[in-house]
């Protein structure tokens, strides 16, 4: 029989790294109540086939799928809701369009969220295993049962949603709604398992001391996340239905203006979001609000973004159209529906940035190292054992430059580029070659949203070499470096900074000197 409990493996004393001093020996933080044997159950990293997007960096490729993926995702739950309110009206004689533009509407539904939804759904599960293996592994590993639910929700959400295309014009009323609200419920409960999922990412709560399913899934950030994202799918469903009213023929402009009065009152709720989002935002880490409020400048704009973005569309919705009952147009309900896409994508770009530097907060880095096996690979090297050759070997001079190559490939390309997109030979540029080493030894205090470096020294001056070389115009011709005495400061440096996050040393002893 299935446990929501799973039994931690050994600690990292005891395999393959037994002769190595532990990695806890030298972290800088252990965080109240974290089981040590819990966070050390799986080995330092591990190595998957690499996917190369050239200029464009992987997060970039995810984020953006994820962005379009989660507008669709909520207009289709939003939509249920909906057209579930628009069936009630016309049995109740409240609206007498609203059982015509309903069907309507549920074709545009169904044409977005079964197949345009599907497609992007299937292409983020393809995108992320390409892009974070480690991650979603352990995401199913974690809640297996739980994706499971979800997906049979998901099925009877695929189910009720043909029927009542196939059959919905010719059923009476009463059915109409049941089916309806069978589509409704199951689109919403397939969010409400999947939001249990994402939020634990950011706040995984109780789970990271018992690796309890449901102390996991329940964490401190389910309740307001879910809360904000059914208002959020509530509002885009009533945008993308005041573009439909404008779109489809048959209405004369009393008609339209009647119907987008009656599609546009789920809009109210969006008067909750600032407490919603507040309240999300409080059960952050302190770390992670930061980025948000000024630590990280993305991160701040794209809340500014969101905020804005939202608040324009609320105070139209509650003052011009249910207020005042202002007609409106096409090209002003596209402008609105606009709005509400750049909100969705400021907010999940946040809610991405804000787990930095964990995608699984305090047990697993962005970029896929354990968080409590960086003192082994600053023994072992990260590039040491892994078994994929370069694609372009042969353009490296030295192997000090391949080495460098594969260290980036492990450590950087999840969020970082040689030379495009977020390009670290970009980001380095102005850096004499001490401060290269010295501030990606010291990578989580140069940059407190980074993971600490988890390699040798002897790696980290092949990475230095790397960025010199490209920045040199790469040359046929480039000299190893292997001075003892820089080796031997890199050294320090690499055990000055820790191997805890950016934030640990400064919670330790204050701000730093």
């Amino acid at each position: 029989m299935y446990s929501s409990r799973r039994t931690p493996i050994r600690w990292a004393e005891d395999d393959a790294f037994s002769g190595i001093a532990s990695p806890w020996a030298g972290n800088d933080r252990v965080v109240p109540g974290y089981s040590r044997a819990i966070m050390s159950d799986m080995p330092p990293l591990e190595y998957f086939p690499v996917i190369d997007v050239g200029p464009l960096m992987k997060g970039l490729v995810i984020g953006g799928l994820g962005i379009f993926h989660v507008f669709l995702a909520q207009f289709a739950i939003g939509g249920g809701m909906l057209l579930c309110y628009l069936q009630w009206l016309h049995m109740r004689g409240a609206c007498r369009l609203a059982r015509r533009f309903a069907d309507d509407y549920f074709k545009v539904l169904v044409l977005v969220s079964f197949v345009l939804g599907a497609v992007t759904g299937v292409a983020m599960w393809f995108t992320s295993i390409q892009v974070s293996p480690r991650t979603i592994a352990t995401m199913v590993r974690e809640f297996h049962w739980v994706w499971a639910t979800e997906w049979t929700f998901f099925c009877l959400e695929v189910v009720a949603g043909y029927l009542f295309y196939r059959y919905g014009p010719r059923l009476t009323d009463p059915a109409r709604l049941q089916l309806l609200l069978l589509y409704s419920g199951a689109s919403w409960m397939s969010l409400f398992w999947i939001n249990g999922i994402l939020s634990w990412q950011l706040t995984p709560g109780g789970w990271l001391e018992s690796h309890d399913v449901w102390a996991g899934f329940f964490n401190p950030g389910f309740l307001p996340s879910l809360i904000f994202r059914t208002i959020s799918a509530a509002a885009i469903a009533a945008l993308a239905a005041c573009v439909l009213v404008n779109a489809v023929g048959g209405f004369s402009r009393e008609e339209r203006h009647e119907l987008v009065a009656v599609c546009a009152r789920p809009l109210v709720a969006m008067l909750a979001m600032p407490l919603v989002g507040a309240w999300y935002l409080a059960t952050m880490p302190a770390d992670s609000r930061g980025w948000t409020t000024g630590g990280s400048v993305p991160m701040t704009l794209f809340l500014t973004m969101a905020v804005g973005s939202s608040t324009l569309v609320g105070l139209y919705a509650v003052v011009a159209i249910l207020r005042q009952r202002l007609c409106v147009n096409g090209a002003t309900a596209t402008l609105l529906l606009a709005l509400a896409f750049a909100a969705t994508a400021g907010g999940e770009f946040v809610r991405e940035g804000v787990r930095k530097p964990f995608t699984i907060r305090e047990y697993l880095y962005s970029n896929s190292i354990a968080r409590d096996g960086i003192g082994q690979l600053r023994q072992r090297g990260c590039a040491t054992d892994d078994p994929y050759p370069l694609r372009d070997a042969a353009a490296y001079p030295n192997a000090q430059l391949a080495l460098g190559a594969k260290v980036f490939r492990v450590q950087c390309s999840v969020c970082h580029t040689l030379e495009g997109m977020n390009a670290v030979c970009e980001l380095a540029a102005t850096w004499s070659i001490d401060q290269r080493r010295l501030n990606i030894a010291q990578l989580q205090r140069t940059k407190p949203f980074m993971p600490p470096f988890a390699g040798t020294p002897a790696e980290v001056e092949a990475v230095v070499q790397l960025i010199g070389w490209i920045r040199a115009g790469r040359p046929p011709d480039w000299e190893e470096a292997h001075d003892a005495a820089v080796l031997a400061q890199i050294g320090r440096w690499l055990d000055e900074a820790g191997t805890g996050p950016g934030d640990a040393r400064l919670a330790a002893t204050g701000p730093l000197r």
